[in-house]
Order: C-alpha cells, then sequence, then structure tokens
C-alpha cells in the first residue's frame, strides 16, 4: 500500500532534516538572484547562476552551492525518515544534493561576457573543471526529476499530478538550456521550489 503525504505526520527526528531540505533551494536562489542584480555584467537571459561562482566574488556562490548541497543532503535523511517506505526518493534527493556540493568545488566556464573581460560568445568547449560542473548539474537535475516521478506515489492526486508535471518542466528547461539558458534557470527554480514545498508538507 502507497502511503500519502496527507495520511502521516513526520516524526521529530526528520522535522529539523525537513525543514534544512527545505531551506536549500530558496537560499541558492536568493544567492543567485542577489548576485545577478549586483553583479557587473550578469545578464540572466546570457548567463547561468552557475557563472557568479567565478571572478573576486564567486566565493559568495561558490559558499551557496557548498551549503546548499548540505541541506539538501540533510533534507534526504530527512525524507528517509519521514517515508519509510521510499527507498529511491530519498537516494535520488541525496544525489541531487552531492551535484550541488561536487559544483561547489568545480566551477563553470565563463562565457557570455561573464565575469568582465571574458569572450562575448556562449561557451562552447569545456574545460576540465567546466565537463565537471556539466557533468554534475545534469546528473543531479536528472536525479531530482526522478525524485519528483518517485514521490508522485506518496502524494495525494493533486500533488501527484503537480509533481509529475514539474519533473517534465524541468526536463524540457534543461533541454532548451542550448537556445536560452534563462529556460534552464526558471525551470530549475521551479524544481527548487517544488522540492521545498514537498519538504514543507511532509514536515507537517
Amino acid at each position: 500500500m502507497t502511503n500519502t503525504l496527507t495520511a502521516q505526520s513526520a516524526p521529530a527526528t526528520a522535522r529539523p532534516l525537513l525543514t534544512a531540505g527545505a531551506v536549500g533551494g530558496p537560499l541558492f536562489l536568493a544567492a543567485g538572484l542577489a548576485g545577478g542584480l549586483t553583479r557587473e555584467g550578469f545578464d540572466f537571459s546570457r548567463n547561468a547562476l552557475s557563472q557568479l561562482s567565478l571572478g573576486e566574488l564567486g566565493w559568495i556562490q561558490q559558499g551557496a552551492f557548498l551549503l546548499t548541497g548540505a541541506l539538501l543532503l540533510a533534507g534526504a535523511v530527512g525524507l528517509r525518515r519521514a517515508l519509510p517506505g521510499s527507498i529511491w526518493a530519498p537516494r535520488l534527493v541525496g544525489v541531487f544534493g552531492a551535484s550541488f556540493v561536487l559544483d561547489g568545488f568545480f566551477a563553470a566556464d565563463p562565457g557570455a561576457g561573464f565575469p568582465v573581460g571574458a569572450p562575448e560568445e556562449r561557451v562552447t568547449g569545456l574545460s576540465g573543471h567546466g565537463a565537471v560542473h556539466l557533468a554534475g548539474g545534469t546528473v543531479g537535475f536528472l536525479a531530482l526529476c526522478a525524485a519528483f516521478l518517485v514521490l508522485a506515489r506518496h502524494l495525494d492526486r493533486r500533488r501527484a499530478l503537480a509533481s509529475r508535471v514539474v519533473a517534465a518542466v524541468v526536463l524540457v528547461g534543461f533541454g532548451a538550456s542550448g537556445v536560452t539558458v534563462l529556460a534552464f534557470t526558471l525551470a530549475a527554480a521551479l524544481g527548487l521550489g517544488w522540492l521545498t514545498a514537498v519538504a514543507i508538507k511532509l514536515h507537517a
């Protein structure tokens, strides 16, 4: 029998961890929004949030990656305790969190005019650290989409549908990143937001 989030409440040991998981996404997006609005040369329509890890103030976004990853890993543990019948959802969220930690150590490549002085063209050839960053992000967001599909089995009908739709939108946004980076940024924000919503619901 499939448990639903409406049929149970999280045990006390899971709640602080779920809170951590819920905070991770908004924290990362807030750091990215603040950096994108204040750092010279950054353009949301051309540059990925990952590029904020570059330049003099890049340590701020690197820290956001590492802290967000740690919070998401804690959230994965909380998810495991809140949904003891689910094996794969916590693991997949854990992979997503680990991808943030990895990308905190391996920065994206400069390009599209950022940081100031970088070539105006979009990145076409990847450095070693850029390739690791891209691979980490790709695996992480694919794992998040898979987690949403698994979590749908534990949600009520309305939220289950939303979880599947969000997974599809994130995948489409990732695919469209070759055309416009803004599509992926918005899709990633949606995915992080939905993960926060599920963690909050589980916490109740």
